[in-house]
């Protein structure tokens, strides 16, 4: 027999088609939570896809990252809506199948090269090794060439008059999403520093008895058999034996630990000066507000955000709270950057990836109150700053969780109405047959 006479024989199976739901569910499922946590953090997503351009040597595409993180989430997330309620029965899968292939050997690059230490397939939300992701990837080849044969068993949830709108509203939460993970912050933060966060060197986290005799010391995260542990400068594991390298951070805490504090996760940072010298401890402090002014670029940042720095700046420090700024970038562009903004706060250095930890945004903002996060904003989504100012009311416009929510409420909502419209006569036929048959 061939494989057409096979899948026609078993496709109207009960079992393979309780199956067929199954695949969809999984399959639609992984697209769906994939394509999601990249939408809701366009910038790291960004950060993403440019590591990935750069290790590819296509540095010149890296203008193109956002729209390429955008689109890619947009793209899984629907393409995830599809397959899961059963719309485009034949093309949906097709295309997930396209997606697979590029995926798959990408993958697999990664997982023998390490070009990339973390794939990023689930943003910050999920961290895998890339040997996992590439198995990951193989189980969804599996469950999507499934669909390939009989995802046409089962009937799709959504007619096919109204699939598009389907997909016209999951492009439209996507678009929702992104537009407030870029412009103001993530609306749901998966990275280690959400606003609660105790923030400081590992002498105020740890009240005082941290050791800091030492010089900074980083953790380094490597991967065995799709498991992530800690390691030190000091005991860093063989590459040969399986670990894989995934990422470092800064910990100037004993063994790198993360400390809970009145149940708020608490991480400590290092701060530097032009010198190279450690002043965390002399920076930030728990007895004081503080709004930190973030630079992950500081070249990229125009020279039009000066007045509004200066101005948040002046009315800060009429409140009584200190503003530093943080950045990576090298004492000349920081220089560069105090003679043509003539910014009156200092700035300090951090590191690159930590502090793109810390907030999102070229420039962010972040708000500090005894030591804890209190908001954290990119500085366009902030309305203009007059004096006087309650820092602390400052991001009050901006309540992540309500926005999620009523977003998530719109979407199920339009869902349901275009479902009701579109499967009432299914029902009405339903019924009138029912009656019928109950008055013979």
């Amino acid at each position: 027999m061939t494989i057409r006479a096979v899948v026609n024989a078993v496709k109207y199976e009960k079992w393979c088609r309780l199956l067929t739901v199954l695949m969809r569910l999984v399959v639609g499922g992984v697209f769906i939570f994939s394509g999601f946590v990249k939408g809701v953090d366009p910038w790291g997503t960004r950060y993403k896809i440019t590591d990935y351009l750069t290790a590819m040597d296509l540095g010149g595409w890296t203008g193109a990252a956002l729209l390429l993180a955008v689109g890619l989430a947009a793209l899984e997330f629907m393409l995830g809506v599809a397959i899961a309620v059963g719309a485009y029965r034949r093309s949906a899968p097709w295309l997930a199948l396209v997606v697979m292939l590029v995926m798959t050997p990408v993958s697999l690059w990664l997982a023998v090269t390490g070009a990339v230490p973390d794939c990023g397939c689930f943003g910050d939300a999920l961290h895998l090794s890339n040997w996992a992701t590439f198995g990951k990837n193989l189980l969804l080849l599996l469950g999507v060439g499934y669909l390939l044969l009989f995802n046409t068993s089962v009937r799709s949830i959504y007619g096919p008059a109204v699939q598009w709108m389907v997909m016209a509203a999951s492009f439209g939460l996507m678009m929702a999403v992104a537009y407030y993970g870029y412009f103001v912050q993530p609306l749901i933060d998966y990275r280690p520093y959400p606003v609660g966060t105790r923030l400081g060197p590992s002498s105020l986290l740890d009240g005082g008895q941290g050791d800091n005799s030492g010089e900074d010391d980083f953790i380094f995260i490597y991967s065995k058999d799709g498991q992530e542990h800690e390691f030190t400068i000091d005991s860093l594991p063989d590459e040969e034996d399986g670990w894989e390298y995934v990422t470092r951070y800064h910990a100037r805490r004993p063994h790198g630990k993360v400390i809970m504090q009145n149940g708020n996760s608490d991480h400590s940072i290092a701060i530097m000066d032009g010198d190279g010298s450690d002043v965390t401890t002399d920076v930030l402090t728990d007895s004081r507000r503080m709004v930190l002014l973030l630079f992950p670029d500081l070249p990229d940042v125009g020279v039009v955000n000066s007045f509004n720095l200066n101005e948040l700046n002046d009315a800060a420090l009429v409140a009584d709270a200190q503003v530093v700024g943080l950045t990576p970038a090298s004492p000349r562009e920081v220089e560069h950057w105090q003679d043509v903004s003539m910014a009156s706060y200092p700035i300090y250095y951090m590191d690159d990836s930590e502090l793109k930890m810390v907030a999102r945004g070229n420039p962010a903002v972040v708000y500090l109150e005894d030591g804890v996060i209190r908001w954290k904003r990119t500085l366009s989504s902030l309305d203009s700053v007059e004096q006087p100012i309650e820092l602390s009311a400052l991001s009050d416009d901006y309540d992540a969780d309500a926005i999620m929510g009523r977003l998530m409420l719109a979407y199920l909502a339009v869902l349901a109405v275009i479902l009701a419209v579109n499967r009432t006569h299914l029902l009405l036929r339903f019924i009138f047959f029912k009656k019928r048959r109950a008055s013979r």
